[in-house]
């Protein structure tokens, strides 16, 4: 069971809120500080209480159930909408947030206690029913929303409210990491659409928004009926550059306070700070399609990629060369596991004993990448197709944006597309195995695109267990991906770099490329030094 402490409800006071909204144009329905973003002589232009942040791509969407996906996440979580439990992103602790605490009642019941006081930034209070329906809308509906597939995967959860503050959910067989998986559903008010998905989301975090100039920019407000502390900032302002040099620009020309998704050449220089995310790019191969049904092209188009090389040369060090789709830190990472070997005349080898045998490697296979996916993304893709020509295969680069990408990314996949290879950037930000399985590796997984029933069966009997047991279990499935499916030619675990102005103060953690947290961000104060905060 989870406890409430003073000091942790001050640090998660300063953190969330969402909702649907169509009706965000109802003025007044929502107490926000202040006005729009005004210009201040005094302060080069710009309003000092207004944080100004450059991200690379619009989000397609701030539908709470879809902030799983880094585009969405990274404005809504935490900041438009909160859930009932958070993760420490450096601990992995389980922490209260709308829910004071939980506990298991038998192996497949559980209940959670529901904060008293809070209120929705319409006006709405908040109880049991509000959360009950939330997490109903974002695992039991057709919404097909990517929480669901992504946390829950088929699971439906049975759920009752005795009172306000009571909450209990029953799952079909025993799951030991309930609480962790319903941290990632951000709760909206009843009333919500269970048919669609909203655009615009109303929540009881510390920010609603105020503004949305869809192409142009995005402004939140603070939310004065924010139930912990008021964050301190009134207004957060996101605008969205594709290129990385020009995102680091506007920090050095003081034009932004926080830029996301730089590159090491991108020109922030001391403005930029590095940390370590939990990102890991991999190729995903769409198996099902010759000639990357054949396994032994899978297997040279792993001995083809040179993940040191792109490591050390594209992304200049911030990252490591990936064996497996998780990094250090989650449970299940199997720390024996060696790199895939970069060996041309291997792949070329296979590739030439797979034509003898009559499958068509001269076939097109598309290779897929999404435009500002992470720095050096474009480079990376072309380096690839110039590996994979060298060893025998047909590859054409195809860059699309998010809503393109995520087309092929996610069930159900387009018909009739011919074989591809897809870029992909997995981020498990709850820190356990299970998370990357049901959604990348089982055979009907979300964002997997083959698999077999005896694998499945061993990641279902993995999740079952606790403790070491579960650790072990999961490290094994990791050395054996490779072998009985090989859906993945792994490339780097992420780096990454934010840009921070002198007059803000915010320490980057593993779950900043995922979810940032605007109420983290501080004024530094005169003479701050940028060093303190990486």
């Amino acid at each position: 069971m989870a406890a409430t402490s003073p000091a942790r409800l001050h640090m998660t006071a300063l953190a969330r809120a969402t909702s649907p909204v169509a009706s965000l144009a109802l003025a007044g329905a929502v107490l926000l500080t202040g006005g729009c973003t005004v210009a201040n002589s005094g302060h080069g232009g710009y309003d000092p209480d207004t944080l100004r942040l450059v991200i690379s791509q619009e989000p397609p969407t701030l539908e709470p159930c879809e902030s799983s996906l880094t585009s969405t996440g990274i404005v809504v979580r935490s900041n438009i909408t909160e859930p009932l439990i958070e993760r420490e992103p450096d601990t992995g602790d389980l922490q209260p947030l709308l829910s004071t605490g939980w506990r298991q009642d038998s192996p497949t019941e559980w209940t959670f206690d529901i904060r008293s006081g809070v209120t929705f930034s319409n006006g709405a209070p908040f109880t049991a029913a509000d959360a009950a329906f939330a997490i109903d809308r974002a695992v039991n509906s057709d919404l097909q929303c990517n929480v669901d597939g992504y946390v829950f995967g088929d699971e439906k959860l049975k759920l009752a409210t005795p009172n306000d503050n009571t909450l209990s959910i029953t799952t079909e067989k025993p799951d030991p990491i309930l609480p962790l998986r319903i941290s990632f559903v951000e709760i909206v008010p009843r009333g919500t659409s269970m048919t669609e998905k909203v655009r615009e989301p109303i929540g009881t975090g510390p920010y609603a928004i105020a503004d949305w100039e869809y192409g142009q920019k995005l402004v939140l407000a603070r939310n004065d009926r924010y139930w912990g502390a008021k964050p301190t900032f009134g207004h957060a302002e996101y605008q969205w550059r594709s290129e990385g040099s020009v995102r680091a620009a506007m920090i050095t020309n003081d034009e932004a306070d926080i830029a996301t998704s730089l590159g090491p050449e991108d020109g922030a220089g001391d403005r930029g700070v590095p940390f370590q995310n939990n990102e890991t790019t991999a190729l995903r191969m769409q198996a099902g399609e010759a000639p990357l049904n054949d396994i032994r092209v899978r297997q040279a188009v792993n001995y083809a990629v040179n993940r040191t090389g792109i490591v050390k040369a594209l992304f200049r060090g911030l990252g490591d060369p990936a064996s497996q789709l998780i990094p250090k830190g989650v449970v299940g990472y199997n720390d024996r596991l060696a790199l895939w070997p970069h060996d041309a005349d291997k792949a070329k080898a296979l590739v030439a004993e797979a034509k003898a045998d009559g499958v068509p490697v001269d076939r097109q296979i598309r290779l897929i990448g999404r435009t500002a996916q992470f720095p050096k993304i474009a480079e990376t893709i072309e380096v690839l197709q110039s590996e994979f020509t060298e060893i025998g295969l047909n590859v054409k680069i195809e860059m699309m944006d998010t809503a393109g990408q995520l087309q092929y990314q996610l069930r159900p996949f387009p018909q009739n597309t011919g074989p591809y290879l897809l870029m992909i950037q997995h981020g498990n930000q709850a820190g356990d195995a299970a998370f990357t399985m049901d959604q990348y590796m089982l055979s009907d997984g979300p964002q997997s695109a083959y698999g077999t029933p005896e694998f499945d069966a061993k990641i279902r009997a993995a999740e079952a267990l606790t403790g070491q047991a579960r650790q072990d279990a999961f490290a094994t499935l990791f050395a054996e991906e490779p072998q009985q499916i090989m859906q993945f030619a792994y490339i780097a675990h992420m780096k990454g770099i934010i840009g921070l102005a002198p007059r803000i103060h915010y320490t980057p953690n593993s779950a900043t490329g995922d979810e940032m947290r605007l109420a983290e961000m501080t004024k530094a104060g005169n003479g701050s030094d940028l060093s303190d905060r990486s």
